[in-house]
C-alpha cells in the first residue's frame, strides 16, 4: 500500500481547523464532520490501514469519524500466520490509535475461510484435520485474540461470509467441509465466553439479494432459537451505482431487525461501475477500464449514496453503526479488481465529493 503524501502546511492548518474546500458549488465543510451530522443517528466509522494513522489521513479520520475498523490486520492470516505465532504489532497500533483518540473500535474478523493461513486446516502429514481439531483451533484463536483486545473492541465480526452465492446453502469452504454448520455456532459461543460484554455480529455481502437474504435469515433464526449469542448482523454494503434498490435495502433491514438483531453497515462503498458488487468480484457485465472519475459516474454515485443514507436514517432505531471501507479514493480495495474505482465520499486529494454534501444535507 502507498505511504500517505505529506500535504503543505497551509492545508494541514485548514484541515485541523475544520475548513476543507471543495469544488462542489464552492461550499466549505465547517468544523462538523460525518460523525457530527449523524450524532443523533449512529456512529460513522472507517476501515483503516497503518498508513492512515498519521499526517493528512489522520486529520481526516479524526475530523470525520468516531469509529474505526482494521481493514486487514486483525484477520486470521495476518495476525496468526503460524500455529504458535501471533503478529500483534499492526493490530496493536490501530487499537492504540482508537484508545488515544477516543474512537470506538470494531474487530474484523475472527473466522473467515478467506485470508486464513493454510496451516489452520492441515495436520502435520498434510491431510485435512478432524472436526474436533478444527473447533479446538478456532477456540484457541478466538480466545487469544478477543482477550488481547477486550478493553478496546466493543463489537466483533465473529463469522464472515459463510452463505453461498449460488443455490447452495452454505459455502463449501474448508471450514464447512471439515465441521459442517457447527463451526458457526461454536465460534459465537467461544467469542462470548472470551468477552461476555462484546457485541457479536455475523457479517456478509449481497444481503439485499432475495435468495441470499433468505438463507442468511434462515441460518440466523436457527442459531438464535438455539440460544447462540448473536447480537447483530453486518450488512457489508459493498454496493454499486445501481445496486441495491431502495426497496430491497429496506426489506433486508426490516427482515433482520425482526429477529431482534442490531444492524450495522460494516464495509460501505459505492462502486462507480454497475453490477452486483460483493465479495472478491463485481458480478455483472464486463466494464471498460476508465481511469477518470467522470461526471456521469459522479451523478449516479451521488444519487445512490443519497438514497442509501435516506434509508439508514429512516431505520435509525435498528442501525447501530455505519463504517466506510477505506478512507478515500486515493486507495480502495476495489482498485485491486483490475481498474481504478472511486467508491468513497472523499477524493484522491482527501477532499469531499458531491456525494458527501448529499449525505450530510438533511
Amino acid at each position: 500500500m502507498r505511504k500517505p503524501n505529506i500535504i503543505p502546511g497551509l492545508a494541514v492548518l485548514l484541515i485541523t481547523t475544520g475548513i476543507v474546500f471543495s469544488a462542489y458549488k464552492s461550499k466549505e465543510i465547517n468544523s462538523e464532520g460525518l460523525k457530527d451530522y449523524y450524532q443523533k443517528y449512529f456512529p460513522i466509522g472507517v476501515a483503516v490501514t497503518p498508513w492512515d494513522l498519521s499526517g493528512d489521513k489522520r486529520n481526516l479520520i479524526l475530523s470525520q469519524f468516531n469509529s474505526i475498523t482494521s481493514e486487514n490486520a486483525m484477520k486470521m492470516g495476518p495476525i496468526h500466520p503460524m500455529e504458535n505465532t501471533y503478529n500483534w504489532k499492526i493490530a496493536d497500533s490501530i487499537a492504540s490509535f482508537a484508545r488515544i483518540n477516543g474512537l470506538k473500535l470494531r474487530g474484523h474478523c475472527l473466522v473467515w475461510h478467506n485470508q486464513a493461513p493454510r496451516w489452520f486446516f492441515k495436520a502435520e502429514d498434510g491431510n485435512m484435520i478432524s472436526k474436533e481439531t478444527l473447533l479446538k483451533r478456532i477456540q484457541e484463536h478466538i480466545n487469544t485474540v478477543v482477550n488481547r483486545y477486550k478493553k478496546d473492541i466493543y463489537a466483533w465480526d465473529v463469522v464472515n461470509e459463510v452463505i453461498a452465492d449460488d443455490s447452495a446453502y452454505f459455502r463449501k469452504s474448508p471450514l464447512y467441509q471439515i465441521a459442517g454448520e457447527d463451526f458457526v455456532e461454536m465460534s459465537f459461543r467461544y467469542a462470548h465466553q472470551a468477552d461476555p460484554n462484546a457485541q457479536l455480529f455475523y457479517n456478509d455481502y449481497n444481503t439485499e439479494q432475495p435468495l441470499k437474504r433468505e438463507k442468511i435469515y434462515r441460518m440466523l433464526k436457527g442459531l438464535l432459537a438455539r440460544g447462540v449469542p448473536i447480537h447483530g448482523i453486518g450488512l457489508q454494503g459493498h454496493w454499486s451505482v445501481n445496486n441495491p434498490s431502495r426497496s430491497e435495502l429496506e426489506k433486508s433491514i426490516a427482515l433482520f431487525s425482526s429477529l431482534g438483531l442490531k444492524i450495522q453497515i460494516t464495509e460501505l462503498d459505492v462502486s462507480v461501475y454497475g453490477g452486483n458488487q460483493g465479495g472478491q468480484l463485481i458480478q455483472g457485465n464486463a466494464q471498460t477500464a476508465v481511469s477518470e472519475f467522470t461526471p456521469e459516474m459522479e451523478e449516479k454515485q451521488l444519487k445512490q449514496y443519497k438514497m442509501v443514507f435516506e434509508v439508514l436514517r429512516k431505520y435509525k432505531d435498528h442501525i447501530t453503526g455505519v463504517t466506510f471501507w477505506n478512507l478515500s479514493d486515493r486507495y480502495s480495495w476495489l482498485d485491486n479488481r483490475g481498474r481504478k474505482n472511486y467508491p468513497l465520499l472523499f477524493d484522491k486529494d482527501l477532499k469531499p465529493k458531491k456525494a458527501y454534501f448529499e449525505v450530510t444535507k438533511f
